[in-house]
């Protein structure tokens, strides 16, 4: 068994068939590059899905896993820990929060604040406060409750009966949103920018009137901020970028630049309706993640950073314009900072998967976002060389495409 080498193939025998992966198999990976096991190297516009905001290997994130790692990894909850209280308190230091649960994964985030909303409407004292407004087209992770929440039945229809008092309404439509809202509505909970859904992104008019009917209706607001968090948008959190500030934020992915950790966060007043033992979670705000993330935030939240996502974005965009107009595939971009999806015209719907995958031959790595649209997101700091020689791969794959009979 020492000498096994695997293959792509033994995905399929080996692994519960969730996923299907591309044929190359990552074996190391530096900055915003990657090589697999015959050493073909990789641009990689995908990090990890907004998870490498560092990229790979970063000095400061490998140097505090290290560190740590020498120290202590684990506690039972029944204690606390130096890393995870420097990282909660930068974390409210940096944003509107004053409480912090941490937890492993975007999903689990999500299930917190989710429950944390019931109670809240439970405490409140009007009967049937534990309705939950969500949108069309989200995604919150794949918990029963949180996929229940998203808006794309493709994710829950065969996992019924699901959680119920749970409202799926058009995003972006502030009409329907008031028509919808009553007293009995205990949380919304929105992307600022929807992700899996197809990089919508929200207007401000219709945030500030939700803001503005959640504290009317006395509702949780929840900000969903797992992919356009930590810098994502050229940002903290894609909240700052507006005057809108809600009720619980969650975030994950990039958190810990590529180490699983999760985090909610929220006020003092609606933090304390949780007592102890009303949650919990083993692994949740673990010294190794805590200190790992909170080198990474240290980097990430700095002017030098957070500029230079505007700038890179600017040069994907352009740089896809350019191939555009060559190859004339895309309709438009949306999106904000380095979270952009390419929308594919009507003649070539639903192949964007096509693109991806023609981009690996190629070798540059990105996503799709729903079946017509190409998404890119990539290191926070991808060198602007990896930029131009990703997006010139990117423009063979394209070639291809267009040239496919």
């Amino acid at each position: 068994m020492n000498n096994y080498s695997p293959c792509r193939q033994d995905f399929d025998q080996f692994m519960v068939p969730i996923y299907a992966p591309a044929q190359p198999i990552p074996v190391r990976g530096q900055g915003s590059r990657l090589w697999d096991q015959n050493d073909r190297e990789y641009i990689d516009f995908v990090g990890g899905i907004a998870v490498n905001a560092l990229g790979h290997l970063h000095p400061i994130a490998v140097n505090a896993l290290l560190e740590q790692g020498q120290k202590l990894w684990h506690l039972a909850n029944g204690f606390t820990n130096e890393p995870a209280l420097k990282l909660a308190k930068k974390l409210i230091d940096h944003t509107f929060a004053e409480k912090v649960f941490f937890c492993n994964s975007g999903a689990e985030a999500n299930e917190a604040a989710l429950k944390l909303a019931r109670k809240v409407g439970l405490q409140s004292g009007h009967a049937n406060k534990n309705k939950i407004i969500a949108f069309k087209n989200a995604f919150h992770g794949r918990t029963l409750f949180t996929v229940s929440a998203g808006g794309q039945p493709k994710y829950s229809q065969d996992f019924a009966p699901l959680p119920e008092g749970i409202t799926h309404l058009p995003f972006n439509d502030l009409d329907a949103f008031k028509a919808a809202i009553t007293d009995e509505v205990c949380a919304v909970i929105l992307e600022p920018i929807q992700g899996e859904g197809g990089i919508i992104v929200a207007d401000h008019d219709f945030l500030k009137g939700v803001r503005e009917l959640c504290h009317q209706h006395k509702a949780v607001l929840i900000f969903d901020e797992i992919q356009t968090g930590m810098g994502r948008t050229g940002a903290l959190y894609a909240y700052q970028h507006t005057s809108i500030v809600p009720d619980v934020l969650t975030t994950a992915k990039a958190l810990g630049g590529g180490f699983p950790i999760g985090a909610m966060l929220t006020t003092t007043e609606l933090g304390q309706q949780f007592v102890v033992g009303d949650h919990g979670t083993t692994y949740g705000g673990n010294p190794l993640a805590c200190a790992v993330a909170g080198a990474v935030f240290d980097l990430i939240n700095s002017p030098e950073i957070l500029d230079g996502v505007t700038i890179r974005s600017q040069l994907f965009i352009d740089g896809i314009q350019k191939l555009n107009e060559q190859y004339s595939v895309f309709k438009e971009i949306r999106g904000k900072g380095l979270l952009l999806g390419c929308v594919l015209k009507e003649e070539y719907a639903n192949r964007a998967k096509e693109i991806v995958n023609l981009g690996v031959d190629e070798g540059v790595f990105s996503l799709i976002a729903g079946p017509n649209i190409v998404r890119f997101t990539p290191s926070l700091i991808i060198p602007e060389e990896d930029i131009y020689e990703g997006l010139t791969r990117f423009g063979c794959a394209l070639a291809c495409f267009v040239n496919q009979k």
